[in-house]
């Protein structure tokens, strides 16, 4: 067997390039751009393009006739991004994915795990997200996100397509063994800042709000690492077809949604603490207003991604945390 990935250069792609790689599993990888350090990894073969091109993936099918599944990570992921560029999120996200399924349909790959978000449910007394927790996007990132979902249910209907849609919380870390982590168009988030900040290139940390009904008052957040990221993409592959057999209120025929997080609230208060016991830097922070849009958070309840495709998290925060500051250590001296 081998396995398509779409947007295998970029941050989760590139941890699920080598996830596969580390078992044995062959890959046909296609992206807009393609990493040097990257070009090595072992059975990966790297094709340079567009996922909406059918002439080059009618190309990789012919070259790569056993490929069986595919994981589709292409992508933009910047919420502050999506906003002020909606027609770029919504391009990819969802116009060129939709070509993406189509032609790949037609080429006979009928089975697909999605990069989806968790970022597209709604505000949750208590926190804890189920996949039947109500839906509520609140940016053009996570709208295009739900959108493709939708667009997925009804081509599983219609064309007996299946696909596994991975919720992801938010991922953070770094390969464990250094070969990858976050790129340099990987958006800035609460661990790069405070990265930051320990090297002398910012002075504080700004808490959007404190004033949220948590047990700190700051948000509630479930950070994942990107390693048990990838391996539940693995865990997908392995038990594709057994998570269909999961009869329950929480699928379709022949869709499924997983929620994939670490299943511990953190707030933003204590990741910080974390940050600085793993360091031993203390950090400077103000308390800033909510920003618009905001929610009090959430974290993810995964019970259904145990059972289906027999997946849980095995690493903490503090070691994502350590994994991060050692990759980005290891990419200034390779300046």
């Amino acid at each position: 067997m081998k396995v398509l990935i779409t947007g295998g250069s970029g941050f989760i792609g590139s941890m699920i390039c080598y996830a596969l790689s580390d078992v044995g599993i062959e890959m046909a990888v296609l992206d807009s751009e393609v990493f040097e350090e990257e070009k090595d990894i072992k059975g990966c073969k790297f094709y340079l393009g567009d996922i909406a091109n059918k002439k080059l993936l009618t190309k990789i099918f012919d070259e790569n006739p056993d490929i069986e599944i595919t994981i589709h990570c292409a992508e933009k992921s910047s919420v502050a991004l999506s906003i002020e560029h909606p027609y770029e999120y919504y391009s990819l996200n969802v116009v060129k994915s939709m070509e993406l399924f189509n032609n790949l349909s037609e080429l006979g790959c009928k089975k697909l795990i999605f990069a989806s978000t968790a970022g597209m449910y709604d505000d949750l007394p208590g926190y804890m997200a189920t996949e039947l927790s109500p839906i509520k996007p609140r940016s053009p990132f996570t709208r295009s996100k739900y959108i493709t979902e939708m667009i997925l249910r009804d081509f599983c209907n219609a064309y007996d397509f299946k696909c596994i849609s991975l919720r992801y919380f938010n991922p953070i870390g770094a390969d464990p063994k250094g070969r990858t982590g976050p790129k340099g168009r990987y958006s800035a988030n609460l661990l790069t800042t405070l990265f930051r900040i320990m090297q002398g290139q910012e002075t504080s940390f700004t808490i959007s709000g404190n004033d949220w009904l948590t047990r700190d008052s700051t948000c509630i957040r479930d950070y994942i690492h990107i390693y048990d990221v990838a391996q539940a993409n693995l865990k997908a592959i392995e038990n594709f077809d057994y998570a269909f057999t999961q009869k329950n209120s929480h699928t379709d025929l022949n869709f499924i949604a997983l929620n994939i997080g670490s299943g511990v609230d953190v707030t933003v208060r204590e990741f910080i603490y974390a940050f600085e016991n793993v360091t031993g830097e203390k950090i400077h922070i103000n308390y800033g207003p909510r920003r618009p849009g905001d929610i009090g958070g959430s974290y993810a309840n995964i019970n259904l991604a145990k059972r289906a495709i027999h997946w849980e998290p095995k690493l903490s925060v503090e070691e994502a945390i350590l994994d991060y500051i050692n990759w980005e250590e290891k990419k200034e001296k390779l300046k």
